[in-house]
């Protein structure tokens, strides 16, 4: 069986300029992934329970569309668990 995995603009355009995507341990969190540019840090999440880690990089994706189209920024690390995303 195989899946398509749907593209991911903003972490594509972020990692192919100057900026990056961060996955793995952050403090407590055993999981957690991040998203900065040159200037600032866009997204910060933190893996949900039993959440896979295709779709942590779908919401990391949609955080960082909020970030660049909204200048909403998300952070779970250091406020918790966030639903607008």
């Amino acid at each position: 069986m195989s899946k398509h995995f749907p593209s991911l603009p903003n972490i594509e355009f972020l990692i192919n300029g100057d900026g990056d995507i961060t996955i793995g341990r952050v403090g407590p969190f055993s999981c957690a992934a991040t998203a900065c540019n040159e200037h600032q840090t866009l997204a910060m999440l933190v893996r949900r329970d039993d959440e896979t880690l295709p779709q942590l990089l779908m919401r990391l994706e949609t955080a960082i569309n909020k970030a660049i189209e909204e200048e909403i920024f998300i952070d779970e690390i250091n406020n918790g668990p966030d639903n607008r995303i």
